[in-house]
Protein backbone atom coordinates (compact mmCIF):
# COMPACT_ATOMS: atom_id res chain seq x y z
CA UNK A 1 0.00 0.00 0.00
CA UNK A 2 1.33 3.56 -1.29
CA UNK A 3 0.92 6.80 1.26
CA UNK A 4 -0.27 4.79 4.12
CA UNK A 5 -1.62 7.57 6.05
CA UNK A 6 -2.02 5.47 9.26
CA UNK A 7 0.57 6.76 10.72
CA UNK A 8 3.19 9.83 10.14
CA UNK A 9 5.97 7.15 9.98
CA UNK A 10 3.81 4.67 7.86
CA UNK A 11 3.04 7.66 5.50
CA UNK A 12 6.93 8.09 5.00
CA UNK A 13 7.72 4.56 4.56
CA UNK A 14 5.47 4.37 1.64
CA UNK A 15 5.31 7.44 0.38
CA UNK A 16 5.29 7.13 -3.21
CA UNK A 17 4.68 10.62 -6.02
CA UNK A 18 1.72 10.05 -8.47
CA UNK A 19 2.23 10.40 -12.58
CA UNK A 20 0.77 13.72 -13.32
CA UNK A 21 -0.91 12.06 -16.61
CA UNK A 22 -2.83 9.76 -14.42
CA UNK A 23 -4.42 11.63 -12.17
CA UNK A 24 -7.58 12.73 -12.36
CA UNK A 25 -10.47 14.88 -10.50
CA UNK A 26 -10.80 14.95 -7.83
CA UNK A 27 -7.82 17.61 -6.97
CA UNK A 28 -7.37 19.83 -3.83
CA UNK A 29 -10.00 22.55 -3.28
CA UNK A 30 -8.78 26.33 -3.08
CA UNK A 31 -8.73 25.83 0.71
CA UNK A 32 -6.83 22.71 0.67
CA UNK A 33 -4.37 23.73 -1.60
CA UNK A 34 -3.21 26.76 0.41
CA UNK A 35 -3.40 24.68 3.73
CA UNK A 36 -0.39 22.13 1.74
CA UNK A 37 1.31 25.44 0.73
CA UNK A 38 1.08 26.30 4.37
CA UNK A 39 2.34 22.78 5.14
CA UNK A 40 5.21 22.89 2.63
CA UNK A 41 6.40 26.48 3.84
CA UNK A 42 7.37 24.75 6.90
CA UNK A 43 10.45 23.58 6.18
CA UNK A 44 14.04 24.01 6.87
CA UNK A 45 15.10 27.20 6.27
CA UNK A 46 18.25 28.60 7.43
CA UNK A 47 18.44 32.22 8.16
CA UNK A 48 14.83 32.40 8.18
CA UNK A 49 14.60 34.02 4.33
CA UNK A 50 12.12 31.82 2.81
CA UNK A 51 14.06 31.24 -0.31
CA UNK A 52 11.17 30.07 -2.23
CA UNK A 53 7.59 31.29 -3.52
CA UNK A 54 4.76 29.40 -4.65
CA UNK A 55 2.46 30.13 -7.78
CA UNK A 56 -0.96 28.55 -8.17
CA UNK A 57 -2.15 28.45 -11.52
CA UNK A 58 -6.29 28.60 -11.40
CA UNK A 59 -8.03 25.90 -13.75
CA UNK A 60 -9.22 28.81 -15.78
CA UNK A 61 -5.58 29.48 -16.66
CA UNK A 62 -4.21 26.79 -17.66
CA UNK A 63 -4.89 27.02 -21.49
CA UNK A 64 -3.21 30.39 -21.31
CA UNK A 65 -0.61 29.10 -19.48
CA UNK A 66 -0.37 26.13 -22.50
CA UNK A 67 -0.48 28.79 -25.16
CA UNK A 68 2.40 31.01 -23.46
CA UNK A 69 4.55 27.93 -22.95
CA UNK A 70 4.44 27.51 -26.86
CA UNK A 71 5.19 30.47 -28.26
CA UNK A 72 8.39 30.42 -25.72
CA UNK A 73 8.98 26.96 -26.68
CA UNK A 74 8.97 28.41 -30.59
CA UNK A 75 11.16 31.22 -29.73
CA UNK A 76 13.78 29.10 -28.26
CA UNK A 77 13.57 25.81 -29.60
CA UNK A 78 12.87 26.41 -33.60
CA UNK A 79 13.59 23.26 -34.47
CA UNK A 80 10.14 22.04 -32.19
CA UNK A 81 7.65 20.53 -34.33
CA UNK A 82 3.54 19.78 -33.86
CA UNK A 83 4.09 17.09 -31.47
CA UNK A 84 6.66 19.32 -28.90
CA UNK A 85 4.00 21.65 -29.33
CA UNK A 86 1.42 18.74 -28.12
CA UNK A 87 3.23 17.50 -25.56
CA UNK A 88 3.95 20.88 -24.15
CA UNK A 89 0.27 22.02 -24.00
CA UNK A 90 -0.93 18.42 -22.31
CA UNK A 91 2.35 19.01 -20.10
CA UNK A 92 0.24 21.99 -18.53
CA UNK A 93 -3.45 20.39 -18.90
CA UNK A 94 -2.59 17.43 -16.98
CA UNK A 95 -3.48 16.76 -13.41
CA UNK A 96 -6.50 19.04 -11.64
CA UNK A 97 -3.96 21.24 -9.50
CA UNK A 98 -0.55 22.98 -10.48
CA UNK A 99 1.75 24.85 -8.11
CA UNK A 100 4.86 25.95 -9.65
CA UNK A 101 7.88 26.34 -6.68
CA UNK A 102 10.41 29.44 -7.24
CA UNK A 103 13.80 28.77 -6.11
CA UNK A 104 14.13 32.46 -4.35
CA UNK A 105 17.48 33.19 -2.83
CA UNK A 106 18.63 36.28 -0.91
CA UNK A 107 21.31 36.95 -3.34
CA UNK A 108 24.37 38.50 -1.28
CA UNK A 109 23.03 37.39 1.99
CA UNK A 110 25.36 35.75 4.73
CA UNK A 111 23.28 32.24 4.07
CA UNK A 112 25.18 30.48 0.86
CA UNK A 113 22.86 30.78 -2.06
CA UNK A 114 23.29 26.67 -1.98
CA UNK A 115 21.28 26.65 1.25
CA UNK A 116 18.50 28.44 0.18
CA UNK A 117 18.88 26.37 -2.98
CA UNK A 118 18.10 22.96 -0.98
CA UNK A 119 15.45 24.65 1.05
CA UNK A 120 13.52 25.15 -2.03
CA UNK A 121 14.05 21.57 -2.83
CA UNK A 122 12.75 20.81 0.59
CA UNK A 123 9.98 23.24 0.15
CA UNK A 124 9.12 20.68 -2.79
CA UNK A 125 9.35 17.86 -0.90
CA UNK A 126 7.09 18.97 1.97
CA UNK A 127 4.50 20.15 -0.62
CA UNK A 128 4.09 16.22 -2.01
CA UNK A 129 4.32 14.88 1.81
CA UNK A 130 1.28 17.63 2.53
CA UNK A 131 -0.45 16.67 -0.57
CA UNK A 132 -0.18 12.68 -0.08
CA UNK A 133 -0.86 13.11 3.79
CA UNK A 134 -3.97 15.06 2.56
CA UNK A 135 -5.52 12.09 0.52
CA UNK A 136 -4.02 12.90 -2.63
CA UNK A 137 -1.00 12.08 -5.00
CA UNK A 138 1.56 14.58 -5.87
CA UNK A 139 4.11 14.71 -8.75
CA UNK A 140 7.12 16.98 -9.30
CA UNK A 141 8.48 17.80 -12.81
CA UNK A 142 11.14 20.11 -14.22
CA UNK A 143 11.69 19.66 -18.21
CA UNK A 144 12.77 21.91 -20.47
CA UNK A 145 10.36 24.94 -19.23
CA UNK A 146 11.77 24.90 -15.82
CA UNK A 147 15.15 25.87 -17.09
CA UNK A 148 13.91 28.34 -19.63
CA UNK A 149 14.27 32.40 -18.37
CA UNK A 150 11.04 33.30 -20.31
CA UNK A 151 9.06 30.61 -18.77
CA UNK A 152 10.33 31.79 -15.37
CA UNK A 153 9.51 35.34 -15.93
CA UNK A 154 6.17 34.39 -16.26
CA UNK A 155 6.13 33.49 -12.32
CA UNK A 156 8.70 35.46 -11.20
CA UNK A 157 12.04 37.49 -11.98
CA UNK A 158 15.91 36.84 -11.96
CA UNK A 159 17.68 35.38 -9.70
CA UNK A 160 14.38 33.51 -8.98
CA UNK A 161 14.37 29.72 -10.76
CA UNK A 162 12.14 27.39 -11.09
CA UNK A 163 12.34 24.48 -8.34
CA UNK A 164 9.46 22.34 -9.79
CA UNK A 165 6.41 21.91 -11.60
CA UNK A 166 4.19 20.57 -8.58
CA UNK A 167 1.00 18.52 -10.08
CA UNK A 168 -1.66 17.27 -7.55
CA UNK A 169 -5.01 14.88 -8.14
CA UNK A 170 -6.07 11.48 -7.50
CA UNK A 171 -4.62 8.89 -9.53
CA UNK A 172 -6.82 7.11 -11.60
CA UNK A 173 -4.86 3.69 -11.45
CA UNK A 174 -2.79 2.03 -9.06
CA UNK A 175 0.70 3.35 -8.04
CA UNK A 176 3.34 1.21 -8.88
CA UNK A 177 6.77 1.21 -6.95
CA UNK A 178 10.03 2.60 -8.72
CA UNK A 179 13.53 1.04 -8.51
CA UNK A 180 14.99 2.76 -5.01
CA UNK A 181 18.55 2.34 -4.31
CA UNK A 182 20.19 -0.18 -1.81
CA UNK A 183 21.21 0.60 1.30
CA UNK A 184 24.29 -0.64 0.95
CA UNK A 185 25.23 0.90 -2.29
CA UNK A 186 23.71 4.56 -0.97
CA UNK A 187 25.18 3.92 2.55
CA UNK A 188 28.71 3.95 4.25
CA UNK A 189 30.19 4.48 7.39
CA UNK A 190 32.99 6.79 7.39
CA UNK A 191 36.01 5.50 8.29
CA UNK A 192 38.94 8.19 9.72
CA UNK A 193 42.11 5.10 8.22
CA UNK A 194 40.13 5.15 4.71
CA UNK A 195 40.45 7.64 1.80
CA UNK A 196 37.37 9.02 -0.32
CA UNK A 197 35.91 5.71 -1.69
CA UNK A 198 37.22 3.74 -0.06
CA UNK A 199 34.32 4.06 3.38
CA UNK A 200 32.95 1.10 4.82
CA UNK A 201 29.68 -0.60 3.62
CA UNK A 202 26.62 0.19 5.71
Amino acid sequence: MFNDRSTPLSLLKTRRSGKPRDMVAPGPDPAQLREMIAIAARTPDHGKLAPWRFVIVPDEARLALADRLVEIQRAEKPDCNVRDEEATVQFVMQAPALVVVLSAPAIGHKIPEWEQQLSAGAACMNLLHAAHAMGFVGGWLTGWAAYSDAVRDLFGEAPQRIAGFVFIGTPARELDERPRGELSEIVHAWNPGTGPGRQLVY
